[in-house]
């Protein structure tokens, strides 16, 4: 809730606390924010807060707020500062999956994100509510198809790192430059389709050392966006 007073990309039309909340610092800045901001304040029951969340543990602040607008491949590969540092989220459907993936992207400096638009998790409450304020400091593309996109991201010069963990290859012993790019992570059962893993320039294992085969999702996406972060900078 912060994020989205502090951020200040969408209208909020109203926000409501529940009664009885207990006094704290956070619940002070969240209402200076709003009156900042001008946002009308009510003060609901529990109960009716909790309806409306349609997510669970709203911890009594709900705002109501205009849907993130999408933008345009186009737009998503040229940033308004530095390289585009994008991450292409491959038939993700779990939605906690998908909040801290963007949660951790979002730490890690990635400048946007590209979605499918089906057969796979959108941005909703509960996302929003994992992702802890990313989604407001992220741009996002919905897009019919992946690899089309990927294709057309090529075209604009954005080289693509796809993430698999039976690939021979590691992350770590590929050279990564400071030029636009994007990390490609796939589903959580069936990992990169094989039409997304051949639009990729590149394919790459992170190294594991025990006994499980595979990193959960948003785990790979986090280690993979923070070493990219890590070449970036140095």
């Amino acid at each position: 809730m912060r994020e989205l007073l502090a951020a200040g990309r969408r209208p909020i039309r109203t926000l409501w606390l529940a009664e009885g909340l207990d006094p704290s610092p956070q619940l002070d800045e969240i209402e200076q924010l709003a009156a900042r901001r001008r946002v009308r304040v009510e003060m609901v029951s529990r109960a009716r807060l909790e309806a409306a969340a349609r997510t669970e543990a709203p911890q009594g602040v709900l705002a109501r707020a205009r849907p993130i607008e999408p933008v345009d491949l186009d737009d998503l590969a040229a940033p308004a500062r530095g390289p585009a540092f994008i991450v292409v989220v491959a038939g993700v459907t779990d939605p906690r999956n998908l909040g801290a993936l963007l949660r951790s992207a979002e730490c890690a400096g990635v400048t946007g994100v590209v979605l499918p638009r089906h057969r796979a998790v959108h941005l909703s409450p509960t996302v929003a509510k994992v992702a802890a304020g990313a989604i407001e400091h992220l741009d996002f593309a919905l897009v019919g198809g992946i690899p089309n996109a990927l294709e057309h991201l090529s075209s604009l010069g954005i080289w693509a790192l796809g993430l698999a963990s039976e690939s021979p290859r590691s992350i770590y012993d590929i050279a990564i430059g400071d030029g636009p790019m994007a990390v490609v992570v796939g589903g959580e059962e069936r990992g990169l389709a094989p039409l997304v893993r051949r639009r990729c320039d590149e394919v790459v294992a992170i190294p594991q050392h025990g006994s499980l085969a595979s990193l959960n999702v948003g785990v790979a996406a986090a280690v993979a966006c923070f070493e990219v972060a890590r070449r970036r900078s140095s």
